[in-house]
């Protein structure tokens, strides 16, 4: 849900739909009821596109297998290049139930040998690009991702964060909010003290482009040489040399989900000794 004070008229207009209204998200498409017609959409997409654009595929990282395998077999009928992107973890631009961000999906790092299994079967991993989303934070996620068979990993929410977000310096408004600076949950009702998640012209004059410019390349550039240097560790000379071998798991938990041994044995939950 996109809460209605969060509605402008510029974004009505984007919309086409009532200013000042809650704006409600439909859990599917309506001209989309099977795969059939989803690939009869990417067609349409493509030829629109002059096929020089590729199908971009945004999974929920719930029942990843199934639909990476599903978006896939899509995309062949329809004769199209495809990414598939897994999405998992909180976030999100507009609003919803604190039961639907807690107990909705599983963590993305979970999700990604559910979709590498899924591209492998199909013959087409390292053929059909595969990118993680939600929840990458650090250079670590980054090398976790590549090496579990993840080609590339995008970022959302840690930009925002990179740009000025949660900044101690609004600390006094984010608490007059019910919010507190650490704590991104102040998107939800558009009157982010930043100026960065909002469509309040006042707020959004307070975001200094330039600045926010040069933290988020600092962002960037600290993300790719921790992943660097991680890769380094293991001995490789590319973060795309890095694999599930170069990696162990802390907790049982982990091991299970990412499908890499548990550190100091070589045992993989869920899998025979």
């Amino acid at each position: 849900m996109l809460l209605g004070q969060k509605i402008s008229d510029r974004v009505a207009g984007m919309r086409t739909l009532p200013a000042g209204i809650d704006q409600r998200s439909a859990c599917r498409h309506p001209d989309w009821t099977g795969p059939d017609d989803l690939a009869i959409k990417i067609l349409e997409l493509r030829e629109i596109t002059d096929w020089e654009k590729p199908i971009y595929v945004k999974i929920g990282a719930s029942r990843t297998y199934y639909d990476v395998k599903l978006a896939v077999a899509v995309a062949a009928a329809a004769v199209a290049d495809v990414v598939v992107v897994v999405d998992g973890m909180q976030g999100g631009t507009a609003a919803t139930q604190d039961v639907f961000i807690e107990h909705v999906g599983i963590p993305t790092l979970a999700a990604v040998p559910e979709a590498v299994q899924a591209l492998a079967e199909l013959g087409v991993h390292r053929k059909v690009q595969l990118i993680v989303s939600g929840g990458i934070r650090t250079g670590a996620d980054v090398a976790k991702a590549m090496a579990l068979g993840a080609d590339a990993v995008a970022i959302g929410t840690a930009a925002l964060i990179a740009l000025g977000d949660n900044d101690p310096r609004h600390d006094a408004e984010y608490r007059e909010i019910g919010s507190a600076a650490g704590f991104y949950d102040d998107f939800q009702d558009g009157r982010d003290p930043a100026g960065i998640t909002t469509q309040d012209p006042e707020l959004a004059a307070r975001l200094d482009p330039v600045e926010g410019g040069r933290r988020l390349a600092n962002y960037l550039r600290v993300l790719t040489l921790e992943a660097q240097t991680i890769a380094r560790a293991c001995g490789k000379a590319h973060l795309q040399h890095l694999e599930p071998e170069d990696m162990v798991a802390l907790t049982i938990e982990a091991a299970a989900m990412a499908r890499v041994p548990l550190a100091g044995t070589s045992w993989i939950p869920g899998r025979e000794r």
